[in-house]
């Protein structure tokens, strides 16, 4: 999984005037990390609430898409920065157990764990003497 990231599609059609501006997106810093029974994806994305943040496995692609919300109410007078739109998306393999992916998002970094699959699973062969 960790092997390769899929790179974000920005198609536009050179011939068409655009009537809008395209969302932008900013590729969120993930760690990723392997332990005995599982990966986990720490992705960082700082002022993402639940309500925003969309985690989906389709196709053995797993993305993941936050929008980001100022933390105070009201409009601004003044500022400095937009926030961008949080997006990234990994493949997957035969080796992830997808149905039993989780994730859990606390101060602003979004924990994602992919179970092994059992068959990829390290696991000790008893050799019998005859």
């Amino acid at each position: 999984m960790a092997e390769k990231t899929v790179p974000a599609q920005n198609k536009t059609l050179s011939n068409r005037e655009e009537t809008r501006s395209q969302e932008r997106y900013v590729t969120p810093p993930v760690d990723i990390y392997e332990n005995g029974d599982d990966l986990v994806v720490m992705a960082d994305l700082p002022g993402v609430a639940k309500e925003n943040l969309d985690v989906r496995v389709e196709n053995n692609l797993l993305t993941i898409r936050g929008k980001p919300s100022h933390l105070d109410a009201g409009d601004p007078i003044y500022r400095e920065y937009e926030l961008v739109s949080f997006f990234r998306q990994f493949e997957l393999n035969e080796k992830v157990d997808q149905s039993k992916i989780s994730a859990e998002l606390q101060h602003g970094v979004l924990t994602l764990r992919l179970p092994k699959a059992q068959e990829t699973k390290p696991r000790k062969i008893e050799v019998k003497v005859a």
